[in-house]
């Protein structure tokens, strides 16, 4: 019987091992490209957008899961989501939109401008992930596609929350103007991390397209450093005023180990429960059903809910039903001719339902059974538990 006795296998033109072997236990570490369940970001492909696909408002507004933010620019900024164009690597990769900001014209550089766009890992997430995030010698990897109209230095910043506020600053460009780049990353552990195993936010990937000079300044790239009111070294200028600038990214993943392995393509309906974790449009839209709701009394009719998936926390209620006429009431002894005419009240809220209640008009009969349905494009009901 043979047997063969090594330190690692690597490929002839590698830089890393594709397996390490321990020599004391006999276990050993593999770097495989399709794993599962391995990426700690949601909608990294940018496919789900249940708010819309396009908006000049801060906050989350287009692309689940990331948060944009902007002001004191000089002009319009635009969060959308994008195409990605065909015959492009990364569309021949299975990638066919993108998270896009873009300017309206020149930024204005003020010490106080930003535009930034991030998403927020829940902390439970990373302290099970798999990462020795005490350890030097453990890392996880970042990696994701960027387009950018003219190109500079950028950079990504890594904020852990529950650990004193560390941060981990890395800077990148792209290949060229209007060039799609891919970009990776590995970051070690360091021994001054925390993670809470709760729901609260834990890892914060932050990319920059401008921050002024309020926000910037001191800042080591490439270490663990305990975070402040500089966020990154002074940024160039360069992609802000040039003029109606783009910065687009897609394929964004966050794994446990030193190598950035094959993107993780879930299907749509995957991605969509991942992200009615922190955010549900319930219902919207013309002659859509909310559900079988009571009257209370004759001045309160209530709806209740049970979300399609269990969320991250007890959520917010966010509507679009005030206007007259914009929730029917039907029932057999109104034919349709009563309405909601105010917004919902959330109450007995939990992660898994609440309950709806609204006055209606006219009123109703103590106990009634009624049907309650959106009648309007623009109406709408969603939950947020957003971190």
């Amino acid at each position: 019987m043979s047997e063969l006795k090594v330190n690692s296998i690597k490929g002839v033109g590698a830089s890393t091992a594709a397996i390490t072997v321990n020599n004391t236990d006999g276990t050993c570490t593999a770097n495989i490209t399709n794993r599962t369940n391995k990426n700690l970001i949601i909608n990294g492909a940018m496919n789900v957008a249940q708010r819309g696909t396009s908006s000049t408002s801060t906050g989350y507004q287009t692309v689940d899961r990331f948060t944009s933010s902007y002001g004191n620019t000089g002009n319009t900024v635009t969060q959308a989501q994008a195409d990605v164009a065909s015959g492009t690597t990364p569309y021949t990769l299975g990638f066919r939109k993108a998270l896009k900001i873009s300017m309206s014209g020149a930024g204005t550089v003020n010490s106080n401008s930003y535009i930034d766009s991030f998403q927020k890992i829940e902390a439970q997430n990373v302290a099970t992930s798999g990462w020795n995030y005490l350890s030097s010698s453990s890392n996880i990897t970042v990696s994701f596609w960027v387009k950018v109209s003219t190109n500079q230095t950028f950079y990504v910043r890594l904020y852990a929350d529950d650990t004193g506020s560390k941060t981990y600053c890395f800077s990148y460009t792209a290949s060229g103007n209007n060039t799609w780049t891919k970009i990776t990353k590995t970051i070690p552990g360091n021994a001054n991390l925390l993670f809470n195993t709760d729901n609260g936010e834990g890892l914060r990937v932050q990319f920059y397209m401008f921050y002024g000079t309020d926000y910037t300044g001191t800042r080591n790239l490439d270490t663990w450093e305990t975070a402040g009111s500089s966020h990154t070294p002074d940024q160039a200028t360069t992609w802000y005023t040039a003029g109606a600038s783009t910065w687009e990214m897609t394929g964004l993943q966050v794994e446990v180990g030193s190598v950035a392995t094959d993107f993780e393509h879930r299907s749509f309906a995957q991605e969509l429960a991942l992200c009615q974790r922190y955010y549900q449009r319930y219902r919207e839209g013309n002659n859509k059903s909310l559900g079988l709701a009571f009257a209370f009394g004759t001045n309160e009719v209530d709806l209740p809910i049970s979300f399609i998936v269990p969320m991250r926390a007890t959520p917010s209620l966010e509507q679009n039903v005030a206007t007259s006429g914009y929730v029917g009431i039907e029932n057999d002894s109104v034919g349709g001719s009563q309405y909601v005419n105010d917004n919902f009240t959330l109450q007995f809220g939990s992660t898994n339902g609440c309950n709806l209640y609204a006055d209606p008009s006219p009123t109703l009969t103590v106990g009634q059974a009624v049907h309650l349905t959106l009648r309007n494009a623009a109406a709408y009901l969603a939950f947020n538990s957003e971190l």
